[in-house]
């Protein structure tokens, strides 16, 4: 909430000048340089148990970094796969075109009347799939349940596409705060915090031109059904006939036209919004409102008909492939990227496939690079900064923990040094009654009042 405060209506332009890297960071990235070196050394030497060992620690030094600062994507580990085949850039003839032009470096919207710089708040929304009422299709045999789950799948790729798309006709660097939620028909929609104003006309000429073309191997009929293919020890092949299945890269210089093309619905809603205003805040508070809950708390059936609409989606979802390194390409007969012998045909950790999210992507909360200047780790750094100003007011002094004198490591199944999970979590509640016993009382000591928890309302 404190993020998308601090950005939304900004007057000035965020500062992103980076601070030098420390001995610490430098030290981090050697090590991960050098772990990188052995992943790559297994790979060539075929050590497959090396790789996941290699792999999992590479990605426990990357979020080591993130937590030091680093900011930005880190450089893949793998190897670089072949390139695909270059594809055409020409807009579609079913799409409208759209002005371009060059795009200033600038995030803070025009003034106007020289005091007013209003911002907006838009919602995006899925294609219609076919009639639905109250959340459920009035003809399940004509819903076009196959475009819901890719659209459901490609949805966070088709959002990026919109802002590349609006920022080329604006002319600006336009910065967002968006949340991706459910709709009652299960549909993905976006609500998004906009800096700057931009012309409600200017919103829907964009989103109706907007598309996504998705060059995946074709994946409308199933290849394999009950005999699934097999692992030969270097590759997938065949049950019955031992012939190699086709690789990715092969698959896709096949393509001659996109497998899909996501479009986003003609509901756009729009709306220009003043800082510091009460309207603000409970946009604020609108877009924030689910982020406390689990997506299985959000996506919730009330009858019978929503839940066998659940099934119907999850159903086409769970051979609905979620990636290139999907599980589930091998059922169409297209070995996926990375392809090992661990992979099972058909059966995807991903959370496209499961029932409790129904294809809603991992990422609920998109925030642009320049929205505040602040990572989530710095707004951290200063919710902890704050508390610990509070706490000391009040003679409650915390010790901060040397993160040089502390390795961190995953543990072990059977490790005998594990306590019994009852303990943690008692001990974890007793950390967080403790936590909020000592916050209470410096919110008292500095003349303030601590929330009201409680679940019930008071007697009169």
């Amino acid at each position: 909430m404190a993020q998308c405060r601090e950005g939304w209506h900004l007057q000035e332009e965020p500062d992103f000048t980076p601070d030098p890297p420390t001995v610490d960071q430098r030290e981090m990235l050697t090590y991960r340089a050098d772990l990188v070196a052995l992943y790559r050394q297994a790979i060539a030497d075929g050590q497959a148990g090396d790789q996941d060992e290699l792999r999992d620690e590479i990605r426990s030094v990357d979020d080591q970094l993130h937590a030091m600062g680093i900011r930005g994507r880190l450089p893949s580990p793998d190897p670089q796969q072949q390139k695909s085949p270059a594809r055409s850039t020409k807009r579609r003839q079913d799409a409208p075109n759209l002005p371009r032009r060059r795009v200033d470096k600038r995030t803070v919207g025009r003034e106007f009347a020289g005091a007013y710089r209003p911002s907006m708040f838009v919602t995006l929304t899925c294609d219609s799939y076919g009639p639905v009422r109250d959340g459920v299709p009035v003809d399940p045999k004509r819903y076009d349940y196959r475009r819901a789950a890719r659209d459901a799948v490609h949805f966070a790729s088709l959002v990026d596409r919109w802002w590349q798309n609006l920022r080329r006709v604006v002319g600006w660097d336009v910065q967002y705060f968006a949340t991706v939620e459910p709709q009652k028909r299960v549909a993905p929609h976006l609500h998004t915090a906009i800096r700057g104003s931009i012309p409600h006309e200017v919103l829907r000429q964009v989103t109706a031109a907007t598309y996504l073309q998705v060059w995946w191997p074709k994946h409308d009929q199933l290849v394999y059904t009950d005999r699934l293919p097999v692992w030969d020890g270097t590759q997938f092949v065949d049950p019955d006939t031992r012939r190699p299945l086709l690789t990715w890269a092969d698959a896709l210089g096949e393509l001659e036209e996109p497998s899909h093309v996501a479009r986003f619905g003609e509901q756009v809603h729009s709306k220009g919004i003043l800082g510091g205003t009460e309207e603000a805040g409970r946009h604020i508070g609108y877009l924030t409102k689910y982020l406390t809950k689990s997506t299985g708390e959000v996506i919730e059936a009330s009858s019978d008909r929503q839940r066998a609409h659940h099934d119907r989606l999850h159903a086409e979802l769970a051979v609905t492939p979620c990636s290139p390194r999907c599980a589930v390409w091998l059922l169409y007969g297209v070995q996926p990227q990375g392809a090992n012998g661990k992979a099972t045909p058909g059966h995807c950790k991903g959370r496209a496939h499961r029932r409790t999210t129904l294809g809603l992507p991992g990422r609920r909360v998109l925030v642009s690079r320049k929205w505040s200047g602040k990572t989530l780790a710095d707004h951290k750094a200063d919710r902890k900064a704050f508390v610990a100003a509070a706490l000391k007011a009040v003679g409650i002094e915390k010790p901060q923990p040397n993160p040089d004198r502390q390795v961190w490591h995953k543990l072990q199944p059977g490790d005998p040094n594990v306590p019994p999970r009852a303990h943690l979590l008692m001990h974890a509640i007793s950390e967080r009654i403790t936590w909020r016993a000592e916050y209470d009382r410096a919110l008292l000591a500095a003349g303030g009042s601590p929330p009201d928890l409680s679940a019930t309302p008071q007697a009169a």
